[in-house]
Formats: C-alpha cells, structure tokens, sequence
C-alpha cells in the first residue's frame, strides 16, 4: 500500500507533465483516484497515514473560461439545416430542436425511448439522469408538434429509439455528434459566425441555459431545468451573460468621462518645425 501511495504522487506530480495531459483531465483522474482512497480508508486503516497523504494532494488550478453557446440566429440557421425531405433531415431536425429546447445532455438524448414522450396536456420528455435520477422537462408547442409528426414515422415496436440510426438501432454518442457537425457545416454558410465555433452537444446545453437566464428565469429553476445537482453550477452562466450585466450598466448612472486630447507643449512643436 505505501509503494502504491508513493506511486500516486509521483504520477499527480510529473506523470501528467510528461503526457501531455490538460489540467481539467488531471483533475478528472485525481477526483477518481481520490474517491477510491476515501474508500480504502475505510477498508484498510492501518494504511490511513498514506491515504491522507493522497487525499492531500490538491487539484490544479486552470483559467476557467466562459461558457460557449449560441445566440438566436445562429441556432435557427442550425435548425434550418436539416433537409426535412428526407427520413434522416426530419430525424435531425427533430433532435437538435429537443436538445436546443431542453437542454438534455448528450447520454439523455441518445438515451431516449418513444414511450418517454408524453403528448397530453402538460407535454414533456422523461429521462434518466446523472446519478440514476429522473427527470422531467415539459415541451413547447413548437417542439411538441415536431416530435409528434416524427413519432408516427417511428415503428410501433416496444422499447423503439427515439432517434434510432440507420438500422434502427439506438443512435450512438458518436453518430449524434457527426450529425451535429454536419449540420454546424452547413449552417455555418447561411451563418458566418459559426465557423468560428466549435459547437458540441453540450453547447447546446448552455445555450439552453442562456435562454432561460435572459428571460430572467432564476437560477434555481434552470438547476431544476438542466438536472443541476447543485445552484451553484449553473453561477457560470451568470459569468457568461453579458446581456444581464449591459441591464445593470443600463440602470446605474456611470461617472462623467471625458476624452482628452494630447496638446503638444511648444517646444516639441518647435523640434517639429525645425526637422
């Protein structure tokens, strides 16, 4: 247990180093490694003065950068993509506006099934969730009636894909993201802003949440909305809104600046004359 112990400090220490690894993925692996350890530490406590000593090793700190989304004309020239005269564009076209409207992670939205819709009154999709936790998230009108015309095309056998593939099975994580990278392709010719993005899965995600948080929608409810295990993750897209800090300008009376201009002194202008 002790070499063990020695083991995982020289690799949180230099082996990240010599890989290459990013310090978000160190991180990730740390929170992994420090997870099994509270484990062991209860198993074996006899080796708790090098369990502590693993448990202390601390998780780097990077520059957080603000959340990627994107803005309203950018998503309906996503959404206009698709080409709905066939089979795979109305597929398409059905699933990034699911995940636009409700923010479903990318699990979530591969992971669902026909009968996880519900088209009644107070309309939704039901998912499973991180930690096995259910979760419902009602449907607009607009979304409702797009999946209900994309649900008829489905078969009517049991435990059918919501957005199968080609062969009918379940849609994998990687088909769903070359879907959506085909389609950012092509939008990104109607619109030229997104060429300079890199849009995934999760962006829509955030962009989900900027919606809801300009619409002035409280922090508690899109925690509820996105399936947020706490409030304060959804704090970075306070940090990312630049529209609700342009309000609070917009309210407070700023201090009175004026530009100034530089006025040569008389001897530069001599020294200038006399070239």
């Amino acid at each position: 247990m002790a070499c063990r112990a020695e083991q995982v400090n020289i690799t949180a220490g230099r082996g990240f180093r010599v890989r290459g690894f990013l310090r978000r993925t160190r991180n990730l692996r740390l929170t992994a490694v420090h997870s099994f350890f509270r484990y062991a530490a209860f198993e074996m406590p006899s080796h708790s003065a090098h369990i502590q000593r693993v448990l202390a090793i601390p998780a780097k700190r990077f520059t957080r950068a603000l959340v990627p989304f994107l803005s309203r004309q950018e998503v309906d020239a996503l959404l206009a993509a698709p080409d709905q005269r066939t089979w795979s564009g109305r597929r398409d076209h059905a699933l990034l506006l699911l995940a636009v409207q409700t923010g479903l992670r990318l699990s979530e939205l591969t992971g669902l099934r026909r009968e996880d819709v519900y088209f009644g009154a107070g309309a939704h999709v039901r998912v499973i969730g991180k930690g096995r936790k259910e979760r419902c998230t009602p449907l607009s009108k607009s979304t409702r009636a797009v999946l209900a015309a994309w649900v008829r095309e489905l078969p009517q056998a049991g435990d059918q894909p919501l957005f199968p593939n080609a062969r009918g099975g379940r849609l994998s994580a990687h088909g769903l993201q070359y879907v959506l990278h085909k389609h950012v392709a092509a939008a990104a010719g109607q619109c030229s802003s997104l060429k300079n993005k890199r849009v995934s899965p999760h962006v829509l995600r955030h962009t989900t949440a900027m919606d809801l948080l300009q619409e002035g929608v409280e922090r508690s409810v899109i925690a509820l909305w996105l399936g947020h295990e706490s409030i304060e993750t959804t704090q970075v897209y306070l940090d990312a809104n630049l529209a609700l800090k342009q309000e609070v300008l917009d309210r407070t009376t700023p201090p009175n600046g004026r530009p100034g201009r530089y006025r040569p002194d008389d001897r530069l202008l001599a020294f200038l004359k006399g070239l």
